[in-house]
């Protein structure tokens, strides 16, 4: 809608995981160092922590794209509460890319997973599977099942690396399954970007976005920054409503208090 007026390409906010958007701060970088890391050379398992909206899904993506195709298939479970049964059966399905009907049992899941990954292993490939939103998961059986994908694989090398990524809730929860935690042997967090950090993200997204001026006032950058507390996806969220009635009211950069109005009356609405 207000693309034209601002001259951009396309919307710079949204919140897709769009790897040319993605901006390089601080613990991102190396975080996906890290991840890079444990996925090249073979190791089991890896643990990635962040609030929400810090950026965890869009670092994943840029994990997927820097990967070379020895590092396939690389499986994404973005609904971790599933019972024992249907979490093997899915991963089943996943890894050897056939669906098949329901039946055969959790034995016959297992059998194809151990099948499969031998197999990936035997053409060079190494499998990844990332579970998102895994400080979701109820039950300690599921995570016990998960451990247990680690099994497969040679006295050298894992025959696929487990990334477990979510919020800091899940970290506490490692710590009371130890034969898990160990496993892990990269563990990442990220964090809220810093005021610097906030001002590169905006000018970054903008680029991204075809933007060949100044639409962000500097001075702004630090109330930004207030509102949203450095939250990637607070961020996107507010800089795109400022578009949008910045468009509606004509204006030609947007300023602190404009990001403190659209915030007062569209981003912490509360009922009277």
């Amino acid at each position: 809608m207000y693309e034209s007026y601002w001259q951009l390409r396309q919307k710079p906010f949204d919140t897709t995981a769009d790897p040319r958007f993605y901006f390089p701060g601080e613990s991102h970088q190396a975080a996906l160092l890290k991840l890079r890391y444990a996925v090249e050379n073979r190791r089991g398992g890896a643990l990635l922590a962040g609030a929400a909206g810090t950026g965890k899904t869009l670092l994943a993506a840029m994990l997927r794209t820097m990967l070379g195709e020895g590092f396939s298939p690389f499986v994404r479970l973005v609904f971790p509460q599933l019972s024992t049964a249907e979490l093997m059966a899915y991963l089943a399905d996943e890894l050897d890319g056939s669906p098949k009907a329901s039946g055969g049992g959790l034995h016959e899941c297992v059998r194809r997973i151990e099948h499969t990954l031998a197999e990936n292993a035997r053409q060079g490939r190494h499998a990844v599977v990332l579970v998102e939103e895994a400080h979701l998961i109820e039950s300690r059986h599921t995570f016990e099942t998960l451990r247990l994908l680690l099994n497969f694989g040679t006295s050298d090398a894992a025959a696929v690396t487990l990334i477990l990524a979510g919020q800091p809730g899940l970290l506490p929860m490692l710590d009371r399954m130890p034969q898990l935690e160990e496993r892990l042997g990269v563990k990442c967090l990220l964090r809220p970007f810093t005021v610097q950090e906030t001002a590169d993200y905006v000018a970054h997204r903008l680029r991204a976005a075809g933007a060949s001026r100044v639409i962000v006032e500097p001075e702004a950058i630090p109330t930004l920054h207030e509102l949203t507390r450095g939250v990637a996806r607070q961020i996107n969220r507010l800089c795109d409503l400022a578009l949008l009635i910045g468009f509606a009211e004509e204006r030609q950069t947007l300023g602190a208090e404009h990001f403190q109005a659209v915030c007062r009356e569209l981003v912490a609405v509360v009922p009277e």
